[in-house]
């Protein structure tokens, strides 16, 4: 098991979303709920930290202020690495209130992907934090223009496991909200898209998404892999950025499926923004196998405690740019395939012609 999914894990959050989509107001409104008053809370020095004045309170140690109902604020100055190592430090010691959940607010031009990738990469944020899910906030009014002329807008989408749409209530005949809509399917046809004037996007909604706690519920499962039910749910690409999902019966032998994860990263992991999924094993069907990968880093596979559904089906999300989906589905396949002749060993199959 990976050290980071251990009890007592910080759950991390990603709040993402191109300029003036309205991250900040989201932020400030769940804010306020009581279930986040432990938060602490991460905002780009390049981007417009807009938590308003009347949630500051004081200073508790130059950089890092109290918020309204406890929460704590802080800038990164420089590396993320060094801030969430330096906060947890100073939580273990106690010079900072305790905090049991953190969001990190990026900025408007911000590309998620390296976020992600140092949150998975670095062993002392593994071992502390856990990565809980990405929130992508979009402008109904404007996003479809964002998603066509900005790849940092298209990968905050792609990469996204809640989606919230802002400033429907502006859009008098709802065609703006529709194409938006449009775009955000086009690039993550699986994650779920929350209307923020209709919706709400309370806390209960965005956050705990992730499978990675101690006592995952089985809806959490398929809360994180999105609304993906049967293998008729289409691929979706918008511009460069490509997603794909596979479906298979086939369960693999433990060793093949840690060679499949190996030949994917190698392969296919610079093109990869974020590939998650639950693969079914042969040495305990029941409970499956989770897996998530940022480029070539993937998170070290875990045991769930249950299926999200009856279905027992492997299932593995992919988005990236110029991945070939079908690819990645004929490498599980011709693994899934090899497995399953009795004479011929898994981990040298792929190797015969």
């Amino acid at each position: 098991m990976n050290a980071g999914t251990l009890r007592g894990a910080i759950p991390l959050t990603v709040l993402t979303g191109f300029l003036g989509a309205g991250k900040t107001t989201l932020l400030n409104r769940l804010l306020k709920e009581p279930a986040l008053q432990r938060s602490l809370v991460l905002v780009n020095e390049l981007g417009e930290i807009g938590i308003d004045d009347h949630l500051l309170a004081e200073s508790v140690d130059g950089d890092v202020v109290t918020l309204a109902g406890g929460c704590l604020c802080c800038a990164v100055r420089s590396d993320l690495v060094d801030t969430l190592a330096d906060l947890v430090m100073r939580r273990d010691e106690g010079s900072i209130a305790s905090f049991d959940r953190v969001i990190l607010e990026t900025t408007g031009l911000a590309d998620p992907v390296p976020v992600l990738h140092a949150l998975q990469a670095h062993p002392l944020v593994q071992m502390r934090y856990v990565l809980d899910g990405v929130v992508t906030v979009v402008d109904a009014m404007t996003g479809r223009r964002s998603l066509a002329e900005h790849e940092e807008a298209r990968r905050q989408v792609a990469v996204a496991d809640r989606i919230v749409l802002t400033k429907t209530d502006m859009d008098e005949h709802g065609e703006a909200g529709r194409a938006t809509r449009d775009g955000i399917r086009a690039l993550a046809p699986l994650v779920p898209v929350l209307d923020m004037a209709r919706d709400g996007a309370s806390a209960s909604q965005l956050f705990g998404v992730a499978p990675w706690g101690e006592n995952v519920r089985a809806s959490n499962l398929g809360e994180w892999l999105g609304s993906a039910r049967s293998s008729e749910v289409p691929a979706g690409h918008e511009g460069d950025i490509r997603s794909a999902v596979l479906w298979s019966e086939a369960q693999l032998p433990p060793q093949a499926f840690g060679m499949f994860v190996d030949l994917l990263r190698a392969e296919f992991g610079p093109r990869i923004l974020r590939l998650k999924g639950l693969v079914c094993t042969t040495d305990d069907p029941d409970r499956p196998v989770v897996i998530h990968g940022v480029q070539h880093i993937f998170h070290p596979p875990r045991r769930l405690p249950a299926w999200p559904d009856e279905d027992r089906r492997t299932r593995i999300v992919l988005i990236g740019k110029d991945l070939d989906g079908e690819a990645v589905i004929r490498l599980y396949e011709a693994f899934a395939d090899a497995a399953a002749m009795p004479s011929v060993d898994p981990l040298l199959a792929p190797h015969l012609s």
